[in-house]
């Protein structure tokens, strides 16, 4: 297999933000995830784990989004300030109907992300909530001035303004946001949006609800007409489910190699969504200033067995380390209009990076994958192509997209993505989707003279995981001793063999 990359073709930029994840109050995400609080046996800086925040540093996460998800629209942000012992509890109908404490609120997600190093990304209630309650909140976080808002965070110990970057008005407004069409919603953003301000000279990066699992381009086109003037970035949501519907979606272990491939396709159907919503974008936005936000986006299945139905707790094995590969990969070559992604979600709930179990932690094959690809952040896209065979499924496109040639969607069995940091480093991330045969590449650097600096590959049967009591069965490994780099007339040839299901990073010193 021919790959030819040539790194003084540079393109977009990679937003950094493209690497980040989802935290909502769901399951085990929050509380015996994240927030252990102060007095636990756990290790912890203000209630939050060591150990996870280290793994999430190490990931290199960029921004994390919170409270939700379809509990930020029944979220009303002061029952989570103030003293704990005095924060109103409230049934989390959404998500297994347990009892919300309201112990992690504002300060804790603010402190989580302090600890880690990313940008907070809140998303705003719109469903429930009033244009007074969300304006209230932004001047809460954002305001350094005297008024009532600021003095209320004074008084609750923080004293200088958060500053943050990322707001969310609403979430999945066509459905659990208030069901609301998409005129009603342009209108209900519209007016919201006006009242989120921008108390300094570091504007709000407002975010706006776009279309949901299928291709409702009416929405899309709706929003950008009618408000795309007043938004910073619209938001996609697309999970990939293997199952028959939603009401029986697959396993996340038991499943058979056709199973494997159909879940792969579903993943790669993301690469269409994106192209065809940013043609419509295109039309309203030409200049691309309107960030497309995946922010939802993962792996959906069966929950565990033996587990509430409501927490969405579910395992993680090697084809999920896939699905990252694809949507990763598919993110970068769409750098132009994806300026942020979230993968759903952060610790214990759906395609998770991190699993824990009381004082045991595990990092998924989709964590490694998030590692492995971080050195793509804030790069640029160069131009790179390779000729590889297809599969193809006619089952995965949904109904209401079925129409021309892609009635049955091809799937490559090797996708990848390259970029160039601004010091020259190039990087190479290549996923081999085939459960069974290897594939040999020869890789062309064209224009440079290159030295490999770092090849690790993550790798095994598509059904290995990691569990508690074997924690690194999945993890990546150093294959640089099986890489080839030769000089060649005006660039270098690189040499190697991809696994079996597989994904790979390379990177080269020019």
């Amino acid at each position: 297999m021919r790959y030819i990359v040539n790194p003084k073709m540079k393109g977009a930029y990679i937003h950094p933000e493209v690497y980040g994840n989802f935290s909502e109050h769901l399951g085990r995400c929050i509380y015996d995830g994240i927030y252990v609080g102060e007095h636990s046996d756990i290790p912890n800086v203000n209630g939050m784990r060591t150990d996870i925040v280290e793994a999430l540093k190490n990931m290199k996460l960029p921004v994390l989004r919170w409270p939700g998800g379809c509990f930020a629209d029944e979220y009303h942000w002061k029952d989570g300030i103030g003293p704990k012992e005095n924060r109103k509890k409230m049934i989390n109908t959404h998500w297994g109907g347990v009892v919300e404490d309201n112990s992690f609120g504002t300060h804790e997600f603010f402190e989580l992300c302090r600890q880690i190093g990313c940008e907070p990304y809140v998303n705003g209630n719109v469903g429930s909530g009033t244009v007074q309650e969300m304006q209230e909140w932004v001047e809460y976080m954002n305001s350094p001035a005297i008024s009532p808002m600021a003095n209320l965070r004074r008084e609750n110990g923080q004293d200088e303004p958060w500053g943050l970057k990322y707001f969310a008005v609403g979430n999945e407004n066509w459905g659990c946001g208030g069901h609301m069409t998409a005129a009603h919603y342009a209108d209900e953003y519209r007016r919201y949006a006006t009242y989120v301000r921008n108390y300094t000279d570091k504007r709000v990066y407002k975010i706006a609800c776009g279309p949901g699992q299928h291709p409702y381009w009416d929405w899309t086109e709706t929003l950008m007409r009618e408000a795309g003037s007043l938004m910073n970035g619209l938001s996609l949501h697309y999970y990939t489910v293997p199952g028959e519907d939603w009401k029986h979606k697959g396993s996340a272990t038991d499943f058979t190699e056709d199973e494997y491939y159909k879940t792969l396709g579903k993943a790669h159907f993301i690469e269409r969504l994106i192209r065809e919503s940013g043609a419509i974008m295109d039309i309203y936005d030409p200049d691309k200033k309107v960030g497309l936000i995946v922010d939802e986006w993962g792996t959906w299945f069966d929950v565990e067995p033996g587990t509430n139905p409501g927490f969405l707790y579910q395992q993680s094995t090697m084809r999920d380390a896939l699905v990252a590969g694809i949507s990763l990969n598919i993110f970068n070559k769409a750098a132009d209009r994806v300026h942020m992604a979230n993968i759903a979600q952060l610790i214990n709930v759906l395609q998770a990076v991190i699993l824990t179990d009381g004082d045991k932690m595990i990092l998924t094959p989709t964590y490694h994958v998030f590692e492995m690809f971080k050195t793509h952040q804030g790069a640029h896209l160069v131009d790179s192509a390779l000729s590889a065979p297809t599969f193809d499924r006619d089952d995965i496109v949904p109904a209401a997209a079925k129409r021309g040639p892609e009635a049955a969607y091809k799937t490559p069995y090797v996708m990848e993505s390259a970029s160039v940091a601004e010091d020259g480093t190039i990087t190479v991330t290549i996923a081999n989707l085939s459960a069974t045969e290897a594939q040999p590449v020869e890789m062309r650097l064209d224009g440079v003279e290159a030295k490999l600096i770092e090849a690790r590959v993550l790798t095994g049967d598509i059904h290995d995981k990691n569990e508690f009591d074997n924690p690194d069965a999945v993890k990546p490994v150093c294959f640089k001793k099986d890489v080839k780099v030769d000089a060649a007339c005006n660039g270098t040839e690189v040499t190697y063999t991809l696994p079996a299901c597989s994904v790979a990073v390379l990177r080269f010193e020019a």
